[in-house]
């Protein structure tokens, strides 16, 4: 039994495949599944139904899954704090969603090198499926992320609550329930596709989506038009005169959530992490 083979256990139970689980491990599935039979023998019981829809977690399976993940967090956490120099007595790893950098990342480093100089910090900014499954795996500690995936062990909790606005380069611009020529759609995920689709139910398909907001910035003040940004990214070229906002445009919620393990390696360390992420949000609102 080794950490290939749970972590190979641990990809098949979040996705209910072999075959997924092997691409998202560069294995074939052939080589799943043998890592699977392996832990079946060694632990002398049957881990999951395998089924034509998919492969679903035995009882046995279920009680293995956090010793896995356990055991996986573990071993991470042990290979990078061998590597540590002498003066740090640990490290802790930080996952923030892209767009949501510049408001945290700065930050957090910030509080934790002024608060707890002894940790060693890692920070990387991603999208929200693979800084989940980096904390599943124990690469990360703690992720800020938009869309929360739930995974067994995994807390999530909202953070804070952002708003996305229409933003255009034409002062005089209005709404439109239909087509609008220069909108350049941004993919905020999707529970902003839902509330779009049903605050402008007769807007076809944007010629131009894209999936960042600094990609539409970008396009419009080359082509002119309008789009939907986070209100503290728009704000200061709103009030530079660079942008406008669209007087009746609707407004929408972008929540933004905080993901990390139920049973911690080290709680004490996450802790410390995750009280400085929560003082960095609270100054940043303050201000």
């Amino acid at each position: 039994m080794n950490i290939d083979h749970m972590r190979a256990f641990l990809e098949v139970a979040a996705t209910g495949s072999f075959q997924t689980a092997g691409d998202r491990l560069n294995v074939t599935q052939s080589t799943v599944s043998a890592r699977i039979r392996v832990l079946e023998e060694r632990l002398d019981r049957i881990l999951f139904h395998r089924k034509r829809t998919g492969a679903e977690l035995t009882a046995a399976g279920r009680q293995f899954h956090r010793y896995a993940q356990v055991a996986v967090r573990a071993w991470e956490q042990a290979r990078q704090e061998i590597a540590l120099p002498e003066e740090l007595t640990s490290v802790v790893g930080l996952g923030v969603q892209v767009s949501l950098w510049d408001r945290i990342g700065p930050g957090w480093l910030a509080h934790m090198e002024a608060t707890a100089p002894e940790i060693g910090l890692y920070v990387e900014a991603d999208y929200s499926q693979p800084l989940t499954q980096r904390v599943c795996d124990g690469l990360l500690d703690l992720c800020v992320l938009y869309t929360p995936h739930y995974r067994a062990n995994l807390r999530i909790e909202q953070l804070l609550d952002e708003r996305l606005i229409m933003v255009s380069t034409d002062p005089g611009r209005r709404p439109a329930s239909g087509w609008m020529e220069d909108y350049v759609f941004v993919d905020w995920g999707e529970p902003f596709k839902t509330d779009h689709a049903l605050a402008f139910p007769d807007m076809r398909a944007a010629r131009v989506s894209v999936g960042l907001s600094g990609i539409a910035l970008a396009h419009v003040r080359r082509r002119g038009g309008a789009f939907y940004d986070l209100e503290r990214q728009a704000r200061p070229l709103i009030d530079a005169g660079q942008l406008f906002e669209v007087a009746g445009a609707p407004a929408f919620r972008r929540p933004a959530y905080l993901a990390y393990p139920e049973d911690p390696i080290d709680p004490d360390r996450l802790q410390l992490a995750l009280d400085a992420l929560r003082a960095t949000v609270a100054a940043d609102t303050a201000g």
